[in-house]
């Protein structure tokens, strides 16, 4: 199974890297990741000098990973002196070396990080509506290096098909689709005050739960631009969120809370998983699911009611009680339906355990 993927004309053997963060903060740590089979490498963020950062940092509850860290705590220096000549020696895999922030950052870092990386990735600090600041530094970044660069997006931006434009008519040949989900809080009741976070309190969200933002992002700039490289990040926990990602118009996939969540062997499990996934979906290729077409439709204005397989029901009654229209009443054990008073939303067979309701969902 080719697991290959091209990305603004560079090869990836495989479509999962890591996302910026700890897990690529040191040549050790990014070794460690290189050698279970990632595509490339994407850094720490690296800035001019190291990030004083509060601790803690970081917690995870449920499917969700909190950070108030900044940028890399080690200055370019370290980076340029050691961590990265160190990683090109013991692995071959491409370095994306992810850089922030501002047009003087950018004029002092491209020209030193050139030769000993693969591509850049710009993190711009917060963007709302106004694109022209990111857009000047995209052009600098371009007027200094021919290696390929793309921008992450914040998740919170209004506009990502015009921030893609503007980046895209600046020069980057592609966008990270997204950052982490943020300004948020989380409380911790015992004590009176936020879990962790700065010093007003707040954190940023990733992981699974804000994937669905991730994918549309996804979809929404490839479909505008189709010429662009777009990179998905953002909750992905899977080798079926890879393919996901792939048809939403993904070239690549980054991950970093899953390994986070769940130990940093997740990247060598999911790559292991990769190619089972795509023999059952019946794709040949990593290509083969990047050229595969989304298929779209306007959902019908009349509904088609659940119908229930007898035979795979096991009376749970999950449909029954969560049932938003008070549709679904178990009868003798299994569910039964008042096409009266069900919508057709879908919500039963959706949450079905054993895919015993069918027709909704079409």
């Amino acid at each position: 199974m080719d697991l290959s993927t091209r990305a603004a004309g560079l090869v990836f053997n495989t479509p999962l890297l890591p996302g910026s963060g700890p897990l690529t903060g040191t040549d050790e740590r990014m070794i460690y990741l290189a050698k279970q089979g990632i595509g490339a490498i994407v850094t720490k963020t690296i800035a001019p000098k190291g990030a004083a950062v509060e601790r803690p940092c970081i917690a995870g509850k449920g499917n969700m990973i909190f950070n108030s860290e900044a940028w890399s705590e080690y200055g370019s220096d370290v980076w340029l002196e050691r961590f990265l000549p160190n990683t090109k020696k013991e692995v071959d895999t491409p370095i994306i070396a992810s850089v922030g922030y501002d047009e003087a950052d950018m004029k002092y870092l491209i020209p030193l990080l050139n030769p000993l990386v693969s591509g850049f990735e710009y993190i711009p600090r917060y963007v709302g509506k106004d694109f022209e600041e990111v857009g000047n530094i995209v052009r600098t970044i371009r007027a200094m290096t021919k290696l390929p660069l793309w921008v992450k997006m914040n998740a919170n931006i209004p506009d990502p098909v015009g921030f893609a434009k503007a980046c895209r008519d600046h020069g980057a040949q592609g966008i990270v689709a997204v950052t982490s989900l943020g300004p948020n809080m989380v409380i911790d009741i015992k004590n009176r005050r936020p879990l962790i976070g700065t010093a007003d309190g707040f954190v940023w969200t990733s992981g699974p739960a804000i994937k669905p933002l991730a994918v549309a992002y996804v979809n929404m700039i490839k479909e505008a631009y189709p010429e662009l490289s777009v990179i998905a990040s953002g909750g992905c926990a899977s080798a079926e969120d890879i393919v996901e990602f792939l048809l939403a118009g993904a070239d690549a996939v980054q991950m970093l809370s899953e390994a986070m969540m769940k130990g940093r062997d997740t990247y060598g499990k999911i790559l292991e998983d990769l190619p089972k996934v795509l023999e059952k979906y019946g794709f040949t290729s990593i290509e083969d699911v990047k050229s595969t077409k989304l298929e779209k439709k306007a959902g019908a204005l009349e509904p088609s009611y659940p119908a229930v397989d007898a035979e795979k029901c096991t009376g749970c009654g999950i449909c029954q009680r969560n049932c938003p229209y008070f549709a679904m009443e178990m009868r003798d054990g299994k569910p039964c339906v008042d096409v009266e008073k069900c919508f057709g939303c879908g919500l039963c067979e959706s949450k079905c355990p054993v895919n015993a309701i069918k027709n909704v969902i079409q």
